[in-house]
């Protein structure tokens, strides 16, 4: 099944530390960081590729990982739902994950 059939993010949360929010997929997923890599570069975001995961320089550094976790590094809960909004379709659309045979993902 793939994203385009509905992976869907358990709500933006506050993460315990409190230095910052993360978005969880409510199932296991691939994310192909390629491709989102190249959408934000596309939109003049500098992004930095550490294999696993891509590292946004946006207002808040945000984080990608390849499972499909998000983490935007704000305590500002305005911030890290306008980062996470511009975020999601690239996650969620054609450039974004597919699910895989997991049960579910985990939050780190």
């Amino acid at each position: 099944m793939s994203a385009r059939a509905g992976v869907r993010y358990r709500t933006l949360r506050l993460c315990s530390g409190g230095g910052g929010f993360e978005a969880v997929p409510e199932r296991s997923v691939r994310v192909d960081l390629r491709a989102v890599r190249t959408a934000l570069e596309r939109d003049g975001v500098r992004v930095v590729d550490a294999r696993v995961m891509l590292i946004a320089s946006f207002e808040a550094e945000t984080t990608v990982s390849s499972s499909g976790r998000v983490l935007i590094k704000t305590a500002d809960p305005r911030v890290a739902e306008r980062l996470f909004a511009r975020l999601r379709p690239l996650l969620e659309g054609p450039a974004g994950p597919t699910a895989s045979d997991a049960d579910g993902a985990r939050s780190g």
